[in-house]
């Protein structure tokens, strides 16, 4: 099945250093996810500033329990970098279908 999962980031001053001090494990483990198929797209959220705030992904998971697992090791959630975060169940619109893997 595949998640929307929008992670927001802290407001407090130190919210973008710990977002840069987790954002190369981040992106390490998004790179391993990609090959295996299960990250499909992924995305900073920016403010009006350009800054990071935030982060938007598709991924695939046979189920919830194994999107679960994923979070409880993700670097911007053992990092504090996420404060918020919300996942959504949705599907790759029939534009896009062919540049995923399945």
């Amino acid at each position: 099945m595949q998640y929307l999962v929008l992670g927001y980031d802290g407001t407090d001053e130190a919210a973008l250093e710990r977002r840069l001090a987790s954002r190369q494990a981040h992106i390490a483990l998004g790179d391993q996810m990609r090959d295996a198929g299960k990250m499909l797209f992924g995305v900073a959220i920016l403010n009006e500033s350009d800054q990071m705030v935030g982060s938007a992904m598709i991924c695939d998971f046979d189920n919830k329990e194994e999107l679960d697992d994923w979070l409880k090791r993700e670097p911007y959630v053992t990092g504090k970098v996420w404060q918020k975060i919300e996942t959504h169940p949705c599907r790759v619109g029939p534009s896009f279908v062919g540049l995923v893997r399945k």
